[in-house]
């Protein structure tokens, strides 16, 4: 069934879905431009002694500046 507005689909019940999807991708891009990086905040909340663990496993570093890196942490 057609009514004057232009047809069935936006006419009727399905106008709510429109407006639905409208808000999610508004919200969605919202917070998309509030927070660049995802949230991605991993090497931020690590912490200094878990960041010398992952360079020395790497070989960054031999295990004598391991060790005083360390000791330089503890202090």
């Amino acid at each position: 069934m057609m009514d004057s507005s232009g047809g069935m689909f936006f006419g009727g019940g399905f106008m709510w879905i429109f407006w639905i999807v409208l808000i999610v991708i508004l919200f969605v891009a919202i917070k998309a431009i509030a927070d660049p990086d995802g949230g991605n905040k991993s090497t931020q909340s690590e912490a200094p002694i878990e960041i010398l663990k992952k360079r020395y496993a790497s070989g960054d570093i031999n295990k004598e500046e391991f060790e005083q890196r360390r000791r330089d942490l503890e202090s």
